[in-house]
């Protein structure tokens, strides 16, 4: 039995609803939301009745709507789609459009007639997720007009959004936004959807350390030398450069995802592994960073931006040459910095994050650095570095490695070290779950917890705010340039306190063939 089955039986059958999708023409919907709802049904984990709601600025019927979505199932699920036809069928019964523009607020009346009327006829309960998979500057308007028609309401079935990042842009407008959103929705009503916290390995670093007992006790500063976090993408901005040049890496991958991941790696154990307990611990965590100040951004972080370069023969862009990038834009398409979290577990243990695109591949992992043994009997006899090292692959070969030294055979005592790992795929007879399937099931059932909560997301734009604002105030600091598929510029090795270290590059054992 799969993760996402375990968690359908362990509670209560889920409940008749009907999801509205604002945006369901566009690719997020087409490419995840879509196809992520078709695999819930395949794998009978959705509820005996239940409605999809594409809600669009676009005019079409929902004849012509299923036809699309038909197209969007056999790209993008295609396997499913072309394994269990006769299911697409069914499921695409279930699929409805409503045209909705956004910014026109009778439109939403007209949404809350097309709802009543089709609640009464497919004899559903009206309880509603409202999936906003629209741009950020839409959801405090799209959240009012839901208010001002009383779809918010709850005398008739509950009521759930769920907002995609980016939460604001700064810490003012992520608070104005969240004030905004909670005009007509309590906190326990909003979802604010990480992708990576829906990653099943991301999941398991609770499991890893809280379930084993030789991790635990040396999950603290006691141990651990050090922490590195890397998240890197092979390609460049491609056609989002409009997007990303008014967000960079830090917005993009470090304020949400990455300090996400540091805090599940570092929180304290729940007293309960109940959604509130850990969300309570993470959040902690992320309390706890300690600010960069403004004149210490120039040696805790590294800006750099990737430029042209001829990679296999053919010429690789450079950022400023991307569609709709300014050509003479400061913003940074990678990010390297040190960070400390100032509590009890984790005092003066550095933590190393960095995020690029155009380097020499994608990945995703954590390395857990253990302190070297107190008496280094075999230091001269190593062939590689003493130290041991835990492995977490969050992605693309997701898996645990456990890296230390053993004898060589053969005479004398020549040290080299060595790994056990683990990989998911190893596990066969289980399907791992895709990010979008398991956090769109929680939300069904009410299950928070791998969602960021209010303040969570406050606690990390407070600690990137200062560097954002440094960067924009202080033109002294640099902006470096590296080449693509190189790992960034050389200047982030010079985060490590000690001059010998460098950033590790991501563990080999788990490459696939």
């Amino acid at each position: 039995m799969g993760e996402l089955e375990k968690k359908a039986t362990q509670k209560s059958s889920i409940e008749n609803q009907i999801l509205v999708i604002f945006g369901s023409n566009g690719d997020l919907a087409k490419r995840k939301l879509l196809p992520a709802i078709f695999q819930l049904y395949l794998d009978n984990l959705l509820p005996e009745q239940f409605a999809v709601i594409g809600a669009g600025s676009q005019e079409k019927t929902e004849e012509t709507n299923r036809v699309d979505v038909r197209n969007s199932m056999m790209e993008f699920a295609r396997i499913g789609s072309t394994e269990n036809p006769d299911k697409l069928n069914l499921f695409l019964e279930h699929v409805y459009y409503q045209k909705v523009n956004n910014q026109i607020e009778e439109d939403f009346g007209l949404l809350k007639n097309y709802i009543d009327n089709l609640s009464e006829k497919l004899i559903i309960k009206q309880n509603i997720i409202y999936y906003f998979s629209i741009p950020p500057f839409l959801y405090e308007v799209v959240a009012a007009h839901l208010v001002k028609f009383g779809l918010n309401t709850e005398e008739n079935g509950w009521k759930r959004i769920i907002v995609e990042k980016p939460f604001g842009y700064s810490l003012d407008t992520a608070v104005d936004l969240d004030k905004k959103l909670r005009a007509g929705f309590n906190e326990d009503q909003i979802y604010r959807i990480d992708h990576y916290l829906g990653k099943e390995t991301v999941q398991n670093i609770m499991v890893t350390r809280f379930s084993n007992g030789f991790f635990e006790p040396i999950w603290n500063r006691k141990y651990v030398d050090r922490v590195e976090i890397t998240a890197s993408e092979k390609i460049g901005v491609g056609a989002r450069g409009g997007y990303y040049d008014t967000s960079g890496a830090i917005r993009d991958m470090i304020q949400n995802h990455l300090l996400q991941v540091l805090a599940v790696v570092a929180m304290e154990p729940p007293s309960i592994f109940d959604s509130e307990s850990i969300r309570n611990e993470s959040v902690k965590v992320l309390q706890s960073l300690r600010p960069i100040k403004p004149t210490e951004i120039a040696e805790n972080v590294v800006r750099g931006q990737y430029i042209e370069t001829m990679v296999d023969d053919v010429i690789q862009k450079g950022y400023r040459q991307e569609k709709d990038v300014k050509p003479n834009s400061k913003t940074e398409t990678f990010v390297a910095l040190r960070v400390f979290v100032d509590n009890w577990r984790w005092s003066e243990i550095p933590f190393y994050i960095r995020t690029g695109k155009c380097l020499p591949e994608r990945v995703t992992e954590v390395v857990i650095h253990l302190k070297p043994a107190p008496h280094q009997l075999f230091k001269q006899r190593c062939v590689a570095q003493s130290t041991n090292m835990i492995i977490l692959r969050i992605s693309p070969d997701a898996g645990v490695a456990v890296d230390f030294g053993m004898k060589i055979p053969g005479a004398g005592y020549k040290v080299q070290n060595v790994n056990m790992a683990f990989h998911y795929s190893d596990l066969a007879s289980n399907k791992i779950s895709e990010a979008y399937e398991r956090l769109l099931l929680d939300c069904m059932i009410g299950d928070s917890t791998l969602y960021a909560r209010a303040d969570a997301v406050k606690a990390s734009w407070k600690f990137v705010d200062p560097i954002l604002q440094a960067w924009k105030n202080n033109s002294e600091i640099p902006l470096y340039f590296y080449e693509a598929n190189t790992w960034g510029p050389k200047e982030a090795n010079a985060l490590f306190n000690n001059k010998e270290l460098k950033w590790r590059a991501p563990f080999k054992k788990f490459k696939t063939e």
